[in-house]
């Protein structure tokens, strides 16, 4: 009674601006978790997000809602900042009328001083899900579990950032003991499916999570090391089309109690996207484009201008331009900005005459994602951007929007390319086994083993920068 009384007094305190709650983010980061609900959350499964969206929009609330009564069930909220917040400031501030005595009971009730807000799982329900859907972010948040407990953490609603009991034998067999971090659902020898080390902490101590993830390339630290590099994060519904552009980040239950705090997450925008995929593997490439003028070029030079450090194409002009060196197998990379509608390509292993995408190797499409709205007219799947022009259709969905620079990297090696599109693999084909051609019009030049690379302008601005290639 002494102890409710004391508390009550408390919430009739005077000094209103300390009964406030608040959970402080770091610079540039959101709370997810706000420390005192459930706000912010819905419910969830292991689940094709793509699915979940196509749904009519009824079948689709009713299943979230059928998922989030669950959900709720199994998760709560211990040491909640709002009660915490506000008794511990107002024992604080209050010793006057209170005593001493009676505020220091307060604050060892409120835990003050020795307890944060904390996300409880008990093992069972739905998963915690965001109600909001991401994109590119870096997430940072704290874990702490039990023996033989397994969970995970849901990239854009696909498994998984894995969690589990580093010491429980009967899952070495599973990787367990090379501990938590790794991208569990990667295919068998896949970059990230196992972490680089084990950095798991002993029962019983929270365990820090980062994650960063730019397209579908993620790097996990746990407790400050580096579990994986850059890894590409596999499809778990559908290992032949990538993970969705967008989509929730979703807490696992897995049979043991779990328990989370300290949840942020930053959205990362466009220009921050590019910096971090140019940052990696990068060894070995050189420029081939010097930012002033068209050095090191052929073909209809007139055609094309450069404008700021970038190449482009003169509006209304076009032909491929082309390097006077030739290459083999190699990897390019480069920076697109497209205006509404815009149209090009990039010329693979082109003779130096001809129309590139018939007597070069092939023509990969750089298309305006939105072409058909923005001109009203209607393409062939192999006319999207990325795509082997007229033998092989890339995902499409992949751009960052119009006015953006895109970065890209292009693998070529024998018959097979490989198209990354803003960290997404978007096409991944080999062109010796195409035997249906857009038209039926034959491409002579497909098997070519070498030639030169180039942009095959087709009258619209659009421009290219950064642009190097490393030989293979």
């Amino acid at each position: 009674m002494l102890l409710t009384a004391l508390l009550a007094a408390c919430c009739g305190c005077q000094h209103v601006s300390h009964c406030a709650t608040t959970t402080k983010s770091p610079t540039g980061f959101t709370a997810l978790f706000n420390g005192t609900d459930l706000a912010g959350w819905r419910g969830g499964e292991t689940f094709d997000h793509r699915k979940l969206m196509a749904m009519p929009a009824d079948q689709r609330e009713a299943q979230i809602a059928k998922w989030t009564e669950t959900m709720k069930a199994h998760w709560r909220v211990e040491n909640p900042g709002a009660v915490n917040a506000r008794q511990c400031a107002c024992a604080t501030t209050d010793k006057t009328t209170q005593g001493a005595g009676a505020a220091d009971l307060i604050r060892k009730s409120a835990g003050c001083g020795s307890s944060r807000p904390e996300l409880v799982n008990d093992g069972q329900g739905a998963y915690a899900t965001t109600e909001k859907d991401y994109g590119d972010f870096e997430l940072l948040l704290e874990y702490k579990t039990v023996p033989k407990a397994d969970s995970g953490i849901y990239l854009r609603g696909c498994p998984q950032v894995q969690i589990w009991d580093y010491t429980e034998q009967a899952k070495f067999p599973l990787g367990a003991n090379k501990g938590s971090g790794g991208l569990w659902n990667n295919s068998p020898g896949a970059p990230g499916k196992d972490p680089l080390v084990l950095a798991d902490k002993p029962f019983g101590q929270w365990n820090k999570v980062r994650v960063l993830m730019v397209g579908t390339r993620v790097s996990v630290w746990l407790n400050g090391k580096l579990v994986v590099d850059h890894a590409l994060l596999e499809n778990y519904y559908d290992r032949k089309t990538p993970v969705p552009l967008k989509g929730p980040i979703q807490l696992q239950t897995h049979g043991g109690e779990i328990r989370w705090r300290n949840l942020f997450v930053r959205e990362i925008g466009s220009d921050e996207a590019n910096r971090i995929l140019a940052s990696h593997g990068n060894d070995g490439f050189r420029s081939i484009f010097n930012g002033r003028d068209l050095t090191g070029w052929a073909g209809p030079t007139n055609s094309y201008q450069v404008v700021d450090g970038s190449l482009q194409c003169r509006p209304h002009e076009g032909g491929t331009l082309y390097t006077t060196e030739e290459y083999g197998d190699f990897i390019a990379r480069m920076e697109i900005k497209l205006p509404p509608g815009g149209n090009n390509g990039l010329a693979i292993r082109y003779p130096g005459h001809g129309n590139t995408a018939y007597d070069g190797m092939c023509e990969l499409q750089v298309l305006d994602d939105n072409y058909e709205k923005a001109t009203g007219d209607k393409i062939d799947p192999r006319q999207a951007h990325g795509s082997a022009y007229a033998m092989v259709a890339a995902a499409r969905g992949y751009q960052h929007p119009i006015g953006d620079w895109n970065f890209e990297e292009v693998t070529v090696r024998g018959s097979k390319i490989r198209v990354e599109l803003n960290g997404t693999v978007i096409l991944d084909c080999d062109l010796s086994t195409v035997k249906d051609f857009m038209a039926g019009h034959p491409h002579p030049g497909k098997d070519r083993t070498s030639g030169s690379f180039g942009f095959a302008g087709h009258n619209d601005p659009v421009a290219f920068r950064n642009i190097q290639i490393k030989p293979l």
